[in-house]
């Protein structure tokens, strides 16, 4: 008898969900000096098969090059007396096979073989139902149970060639053994006695690969290797592990068997997306659907059925878009109409209106989708969230506040106080309260944050232009002047630390990012028992406008506190581009 010491591991290869069984012998007598041999066992294909499963698991295999590859069996439904029909299956089943350029060695099935016509038609069609082969210093031996519920029943001719053939290749590197139906999982695998099992271990058997149940599992007992294959195409429900349509991809050399499980779509052509593909899809994501305006949202965050305009844009990709605008609505939005046909010819566009109202919850926001071809046979779903415009105000004043960190001035009187969580939920921050006020010179901020623990306030940074964003803070991004991309982000700390940076955009370029930019501001800060507070003075000429009433800049603005780890944010999402800020109003 071998001995053999086996290991366990789990890998992930690339893109490959794998399960590895690594078996390893001692000495040298397993040594594959011709170098690894590299085989596929394909799952059952049918038992409610699915269309197409099968024939692209073949297809996959075949990119891979394996040097041969083992069916478990299950190839045809089967199960009928219409003989005629049967013959056309297996002919449906053999030219699935047809991409494949390495042999491949079939094992009956149930589905396959079922009564004595089942059993002639599968020895005309594919060859003998039980035999055995070699390749290199492997042996392989194919087993039929197809008719079979245990181990017991195998018929005493099959046994005994089985354990003739078994003894006569004890000096191959590695004994391999294939049958369809998993008797060893209600035997073996719970500690009870199985007829095949006690000769596999007499024989030295070292891996056994059985099918039948749809659903992958493994075990190693008494240093055998099984494993058996769930679906290659038969109907199944994922594991948990999200496995569901497989192969195996097994690989034997001088460290030993190797077995990797293989989930379908998971190889690919190496030309499955080309520098063609990669800028068609780019483009699309980029000018296939547009919103050629916001939605604007009141102060109470409602929209009045309000019109959206959404422009689908077909680039230069030669292919015409035929298909349904579907929208995905929130609670508490609706959209008029939730969906719409478009057929947009190439290098053309149209535009769409749909009616849109909201009078709950602002967070999440209704998206739009479609599918747009990329080339001949395939496409890209592009999806885009309805964009929003949040409008508050900021009010005039004739008599300039104190800067001394005080909210206590008359024009501090209307502060914004609906912020969001940066998921969209409702605020987890303790609350605040922004206000907004401007004069012919100056543009005034406020914030009154509550602070349920002042006494754990954050605020490292000492200097201008430090890490501001890191400590307790409010942050404002301004874009003074709506026909330009110039946008100034600002943040002031608990101490009145200020980072700010300019951003700017020529055209349709990068944004450049401008750190070395430094605003004029005047801030004072005040921390009491449960609140912090800011005011500040940020003159206007420094941003090259003149406000008066009626006077729109882009905004949006957030408090961030470290010790909720959570930031109480405006408008979703942050961030410098324009295209996500609302609206300040110069009343």
């Amino acid at each position: 008898m071998q001995h053999r010491k086996s290991t366990l591991s789990v890998s992930l290869i690339g893109w490959l969900l794998v399960l590895s069984i690594v078996v390893s012998p001692f000495g040298v007598l397993a040594e594959l000096k011709e170098g690894p041999v590299r085989f596929a066992v394909i799952g059952d294909r049918t038992g409610g098969h699915t269309p197409g499963v099968y024939g692209q698991i073949v297809r996959e295999i075949e990119l891979m090059k394996p040097d041969f590859v083992v069916t478990v069996g299950d190839m045809i439904e089967g199960y009928t007396d219409d003989y005629e029909g049967v013959e056309e299956e297996w002919s449906e089943y053999i030219s699935l096979l047809t991409p494949l350029t390495s042999p491949i060695y079939h094992t009956p099935g149930n589905h396959d073989v079922w009564d004595d016509k089942s059993l002639e038609m599968y020895r005309q069609q594919i060859g003998e139902n039980y035999y055995s082969f070699d390749f290199k210093r492997l042996h392989f031996v194919i087993l039929d149970v197809s008719c079979l519920n245990s181990s017991e029943e195998l018929p005493q001719d099959q046994v005994t060639w089985l354990e003739k053939d078994l003894k006569k290749h004890r000096k191959a590197a590695y004994t391999f053994v294939i049958l369809h139906k998993p008797f060893w999982i209600e035997s073996t695998a719970k500690g009870k006695a199985d007829a095949l099992h006690e000769i596999f271990m007499k024989y030295g058997v070292d891996a056994v690969f059985t099918g039948h149940y749809h659903t992958y599992f493994s075990g190693e007992y008494d240093g055998i290797t099984y494993t058996s294959m769930g679906s290659s195409g038969g109907s199944c429900k994922p594991l948990p592990n999200g496995l569901k349509y497989h192969f195996a991809w097994v690989t034997v050399d001088h460290r030993g068997i190797s077995i990797a499980v293989v989930k379908k779509e998971s190889i690919l052509p190496w030309d499955n997306f080309t520098a063609e593909n990669f800028h068609a899809v780019n483009e699309l994501q980029r000018y296939g659907l547009t919103f050629l305006n916001k939605v604007h949202v009141s102060e109470n965050c409602d929209v009045k059925r309000a019109v959206s305009t959404l422009m689908v844009q077909n680039p230069s990709t030669g292919f015409t878009f035929t298909d349904t605008l579907k929208w995905s609505v929130p609670d508490n939005w609706s959209i008029e109409p939730a969906s719409q046909v478009v057929n947009v010819p190439v290098a053309s566009d149209y535009t769409y209106d749909f009616y849109v109202t909201s009078t709950g919850e602002l967070y999440p926001v209704p998206e739009v989708s479609l599918p747009l071809s990329y080339d001949t046979e395939n496409r890209f779903t592009v999806t885009t969230q309805l964009p929003l415009a949040r409008e508050t105000y900021c009010y005039p004043i004739e008599e300039k506040p104190v800067i001394d960190g005080q909210i206590t001035e008359a024009c501090w009187s209307k502060p914004v106080t609906q912020l969001y969580a940066p998921d969209g939920d409702p605020i987890r921050a303790d609350s605040v309260y922004f206000y907004f006020a401007y004069d012919d010179d100056n543009l005034y901020l406020a914030a009154d944050c509550k602070d349920a623990d002042i006494s754990a306030l954050v605020a490292g940074a000492k200097e201008h232009d430090g890490e501001v964003y890191n400590d307790d803070c409010v942050g404002y991004f301004l874009q003074p002047d709506l026909n330009t991309n110039k946008v100034y982000q600002v943040y002031f700390n608990s101490k009145g630390i200020v980072f700010d940076v300019q951003f700017s955009q020529d055209d349709e370029k990068e944004w450049q990012y401008e750190r070395e930019w430094n605003g004029e501001y005047e801030v004072k800060t005040v921390k009491a028992e449960d609140y912090w507070s800011i005011e500040a003075r940020i003159p206007l000429d420094q941003f090259g406008v003149i406000v008066s009433n009626r006077s729109m800049w882009g905004l949006n603005f957030r408090r961030k506190q470290p010790r909720l780890k959570t930031s109480a944010d405006w408008q979703l999402p942050i961030a410098y581009d324009p295209k996500t800020f609302g609206i300040l109003l110069f009343k």
